[in-house]
């Protein structure tokens, strides 16, 4: 009988759709790189959610967010990205939490209830808690490294944080990853040199500067994520 997923099942099979159906996955951030994971976890059958982010979209979102359209300027990330899971999935279990993520917030969370954690947020103390939290729990997690500031979406690879160079965020989190004792840290990142941005005219009281970005940097390092959320999930692997 023909669903939704009946194309996929013809890759994976129903085992694994039944796999997914039955995961719950985290992802921290849903912004230009963790809405597109979103949307590709939603479309490959994952039954379970959890959407965190306190952010709101706003203007300069709409050249990368796959959430941002001038419908949604002003309300919740989390909310948006759950109304559009919905249309795609009704069946999907979601549940947001309009919470920034640092280490003051990890409480609200127990990582032991996932199947898979995402890391898609950019300040490093929030992603050392999400890494620390879910290596505590034996849970699988994906980290993703810089996608500002660079145009090339063919410079991304998987790799292990150890096995990374030139990225500097992936040099501070690889450092502070050894402090920690954690022993590897799949993530995903560019050996692409940044691009040093113009000034710009919006201000974030979180930020140096404001990063540059494209509709197709942040996308593709999205939708790699999910696919290796999937493949690890289901043991998929490529054959070459």
């Amino acid at each position: 009988m023909l669903d939704q997923f009946s194309r996929t099942e013809l890759l994976y099979g129903r085992e694994a759709l039944d796999k997914l159906a039955s995961s719950r996955v985290a992802v921290f951030g849903i912004g230009g790189v963790g809405g597109y994971t979103v949307e590709a976890l939603v479309r490959s059958g994952v039954g379970a959610l959890d959407l965190i982010d306190s952010d709101r979209v706003s203007l300069t979102n709409l050249n990368r967010q796959i959430i941002a359209t001038t419908k949604t300027i002003g309300r919740y990330k989390v909310d948006v990205a759950e109304e559009r899971a919905k249309e795609i999935a009704p069946g999907c279990q979601i549940r947001t939490y309009k919470t920034f993520y640092l280490p003051e917030t990890q409480d609200q969370f127990d990582f032991r209830q996932y199947d898979y954690v995402v890391d898609a947020i950019d300040t490093v103390a929030g992603k050392l808690a999400i890494i620390e939290n879910a290596d505590r729990a034996g849970v699988p997690v994906i980290s993703s490294m810089g996608a500002g500031n660079k145009v090339d979406p063919s410079a991304f690879e998987v790799a292990d944080i150890y096995k990374t160079s030139v990225c500097p965020l992936a040099k501070v989190i690889r450092r502070e990853c050894r402090k920690r004792g954690i022993d590897s840290l799949k993530v995903v990142y560019s050996k692409e040199k940044a691009i040093t941005p113009m000034e710009s005219e919006e201000k974030d009281p979180n930020r140096r500067s404001i990063p540059g970005s494209t509709a197709f940097v942040p996308s593709v390092c999205g939708l790699i994520i999910a696919g290796e959320v999937i493949n690890d999930l289901t043991g998929k692997r490529a054959e070459y």
